[in-house]
């Protein structure tokens, strides 16, 4: 089944879209695709081993490390955020809870989101802390994506129940049981060097001549925590924390969440909503785009192709990557590419991509 998927990626790489690929496609709790493609950079082949940027792929991690202190009973979804962190009420924003963080209805998207900010952690929290709500945004019955202020809030929130920053408990809490030993959230200097060639960079393919994009590629942007952005690993690592919840919580019998808290996370809490930051309307989970694809096959954001079935959920991840599992056909998908094209080839090469794999399967009617 992989030959049209793969000649897709080939494609993209001969069209200059991207220089290489890695996809793992997992069926029935079976590895049926797992493969690499191109190049992770000039002169280097890509393989399975190689490190790629996750950026937003990875936001769902956060949802779920929270959801660990829910379960424990630290904290609980209609909790205000300013109950953790006192300073977040500045401007008002006082009534803003985790759950509207989690389903981006609080409305205090600002220049954070805005800037990829080389600033220290505690620096960038004040900057949210700071910011003023949006106008005319009662939170929870408007939407609007927050691409970074709110996952620095709900790092800092698990950093403050738990003690851990968000780039320790996340490997040390969810990666290294579940067997993701090459996901990482953060580079110590050390183990940048340490991984060198294997560490696969992105690439801004839109122009005539592709560029290395040299804040994510370089040893001090490694080192920074973006806790919406800044996770990378080999696909089959994101594969396999999906297989996590789709297995319910556990994967080779190792329980992260109980079911019924991956059965609230992945449910439909934001529906109907128009996006004002993606300018559409899409559903959302507990920290999971839902598959809103009855609001436009062809134009829905960060979508699951033509065929995904409405209970899927996962996340995409800026012009590069997307993760999702799809309970009705048992499947799982995680794909990243290392080259930016433009919104319009990205959207289109993904949904090509994924419409392809589910008419390979013979889980859609062409």
């Amino acid at each position: 089944m992989s030959e049209r998927v793969t000649a897709l990626l080939a494609e993209g790489v001969e069209q200059r879209h991207h220089l290489g690929a890695q996809i793992c496609v997992i069926r029935d709790g079976r590895e049926i695709l797992h493969t690499a493609l191109g190049e992770a950079r000039p002169g280097v082949a890509m393989t399975t081993e190689h490190l790629v940027h996750w950026f937003s792929a990875g936001k769902p991690i956060a949802a779920v490390a929270l959801a660990q202190l829910w379960e424990r009973g630290l904290c609980a979804l209609d909790d205000p955020v300013a109950l953790y962190i006192p300073e977040f009420a500045q401007h008002g924003k006082q009534a803003i809870t985790l759950r509207h963080v989690l389903t981006h209805t609080g409305g205090f998207r600002s220049r954070v989101d805005l800037d990829w900010s080389d600033e220290p952690w505690q620096e960038n929290i004040a900057r949210v802390c700071a910011a003023k709500p949006e106008r005319a945004w009662l939170p929870g019955g408007k939407a609007g994506y927050h691409i970074a202020s709110g996952w620095y809030v709900l790092g800092e929130v698990i950093r403050r129940i738990d003690g851990r920053p968000f780039d320790q408990y996340a490997r040390e809490e969810i990666a290294v049981p579940l067997g993701m030993d090459d996901t990482w959230f953060t580079l110590s200097q050390d183990r940048f060097r340490a991984y060198g060639d294997r560490l696969a960079p992105m690439f801004d393919t839109e122009g005539a001549k592709s560029a290395m994009l040299e804040f994510w590629c370089g040893e001090s942007g490694a080192s920074r925590l973006l806790p919406g952005a800044s996770s990378r690993g080999p696909i089959r690592d994101l594969a396999r924390f999906y297989s996590m919840l789709l297995d319910g919580g556990q994967v080779a019998g190792r329980r992260l969440l109980l079911p019924q808290t991956v059965e609230a996370l992945v449910a439909r809490h934001r529906t109907g909503l128009y996006d004002h930051t993606f300018g559409h309307l899409v559903d959302w989970g507990l920290g999971f785009i839902v598959n809103s694809g009855a609001y436009g096959l062809e134009t829905v954001p960060y979508g699951y192709g033509r065929h995904a079935s409405a209970r899927t959920f996962g996340h995409g991840g800026h012009q590069s990557s997307t993760a999702f599992a799809d309970p009705e056909f048992a499947l799982i998908v995680a794909l990243a590419v290392n080259g930016m094209p433009g919104r319009a080839v990205h959207h289109r090469r993904f949904l090509d991509l994924l419409s392809v794999l589910y008419e390979d399967l013979g889980l859609a009617e062409v």
